[in-house]
């Protein structure tokens, strides 16, 4: 059985996802084959696990270390400049403001030599300077432990599947951060300068590489304290099981999810009592060899919410298309996304989507849209010219789903981001985007985006109700460095 295998012109070696064109392989019978294909829809990556700026210590050609296979290492700095004009999340609407954002991350993981005992360790500094408006846990959360957890690591617990791979199981308890599915749900929102994070336990039969595997989570998110060590959230408990069905994975990957966040009452939520559930399914493959694949999601919530019925649900799907012979490798696609928002905010009945733990990103690269009460068709292109730069940019339109619910992030949230009317119309904005992305060196990769947000009817209309004055549109410019301190030594 080949280590390496083809489908829908790529190759899967672990859990990569290469190109033909990419690498020169070799095929070999001595090791088994991953069952893992990366969906290859926009945005929709998860961080690896340990993260991607992780390395083993006996590959990092530090001398000495050859053989200390058992550390995992990491030391990751980044620093972004941010210039942005009109703002629609900030209140005035009018504004200039030119932030430098840093963040450094730091991670220890130990495993094998202790096995089934493994051991992580992650700490994040993260902050803002040179901003004009009050400081807030989206960009600052100074020293803070954001992984710390012990694991019982059994390699092979559950035999092996039919391509020879080991279907391990584990068990982790306390510290963690981590993404699933299209982390529209569950993600570690890496863009933003802090980071979701939870405390609790998690359990997984099997992993990416095998045909089946499943993950369950019982968890209580972290309130970040932005000079203080973060707290759980005494109210709240987030649980889930994910399933991951990859037999097929040639053709499909299925992954039905169950989600649940039950929420207390108390004087620190206003006394608002909640029990959300969300059943789900994620569809995603390649087709064949003709360089197209897909990504599409159904979830459905329901439960309460304050006393009210919940009822609302989201759907996402994107078509893509790749030139597999061209040696830009294009990628052209097509997205379109629906979430509910409420219907009546005097009726019995809440019909806004609970976003649960998600990252906002993939739906808008300004940070304005987030998974709740929106409808936005999406086109994007990705190409990569030379090895190591690429260049990714799309158009979008935004709508209210419900013209009397909010638009969450309109005007710092505040009372004047809903009209319960529906006077004020539902069209959000149009936003064209483009970034660049190019490894300068082997440790040090750059990041520069642009976004133009031209304003809707609604976002101006709130505008005016809350300031009297109203911008007709808004830019966003960026330029990030990330520096990965331990590939110094390759």
């Amino acid at each position: 059985m080949s280590i390496y295998r083809k489908t829908a012109g790529w190759l899967v070696a672990g859990s990569l996802l290469i190109h033909p064109a990419q690498h020169a392989v070799a095929k070999t019978d001595e090791q088994p084959s991953s069952y893992y294909i990366e969906p290859g829809s926009y945005g929709t990556k998860r961080e690896t696990d340990p993260p991607d700026y992780v390395r083993n210590l006996s590959k990092t050609g530090i001398k000495g270390t050859e053989d200390i296979t058992w550390l995992d290492v990491g030391l990751d700095y980044r620093m972004r400049y941010e210039r942005r004009e009109n703002d629609v999340r900030r209140r005035p609407s009018r504004s200039l403001d030119e932030p430098i954002l840093l963040r450094t991350r730091a991670y220890l993981g130990i495993k094998e030599i202790l096995d089934p005992l493994r051991a992580v360790a992650e700490f994040e500094d993260a902050r803002r300077y040179n901003s004009q408006f009050d400081r807030d846990n989206r960009d600052i959360n100074e020293f803070e432990l954001i992984q710390g957890y012990m694991e019982l690591h059994f390699k092979d617990a559950l035999g092996y599947d039919d391509r020879g791979n080991a279907r391990p199981a584990f068990i982790r308890a306390g510290r963690m951060a981590f993404e699933f599915l299209d982390r529209r749900l569950i993600g570690l929102n890496k863009w933003r300068n802090t980071t979701n994070t939870f405390q609790g336990f998690r359990a997984s039969l099997g992993e990416d590489a095998n045909d089946w595997a499943l993950d369950l989570l019982a968890l209580q998110p972290l309130t970040r304290l932005m000079t203080d060590f973060d707290k759980p959230n005494q109210d709240q408990w987030f649980s889930s099981i994910i399933g991951h069905w990859r037999k097929w994975s040639d053709i499909v990957t299925i992954e039905p999810y169950y989600m649940a966040l039950r929420q207390d009452a108390s004087p620190g939520n206003r006394n608002r009592a909640r029990d959300i559930h969300a059943t789900g399914l994620r569809l995603s493959g390649w087709v064949s060899d003709t360089g197209i694949n897909y990504d599409l999601t159904g979830t459905y919530q329901f439960g309460r919410d304050d006393g009210r019925q919940h009822d609302a649900y989201m759907v996402t799907a994107e078509v893509g298309y790749t030139f597999l012979e061209h040696p830009w490798k294009p990628r052209i696609s097509a997205f379109y996304g629906h979430v509910t928002g409420d219907k009546d905010p005097n009726d019995y009945k809440n019909n806004r989507f609970e976003r649960f733990f998600g990252f906002a990103r993939p739906w808008s690269s300004d940070d304005y849209m987030i998974p709740e009460n929106v409808i936005a068709p999406k086109v994007k292109i990705e190409f990569e010219p030379i090895k190591g730069l690429k260049f990714d940019g799309g158009y979008s339109a935004f709508w209210l789903e419900s013209n009397t619910d909010r638009f969450n992030n309109l005007l710092d949230g505040s009372s004047f981001n809903r009209d319960p009317t529906g006077n004020s119309g539902d069209f959000l904005g149009h936003g064209l985007d483009f970034r660049a992305r190019y490894n300068i060196t082997p440790y040090i990769a750059a990041n520069v985006g642009y976004t133009h947000f031209t304003n809707g009817e609604f976002t101006k209309n709130r505008q005016v109700a809350a300031n009297g004055t109203k911008s007709n549109q808004s830019d966003f410019i960026y330029v990030e460095l990330s520096f990965n301190a331990l590939d110094i030594f390759k």
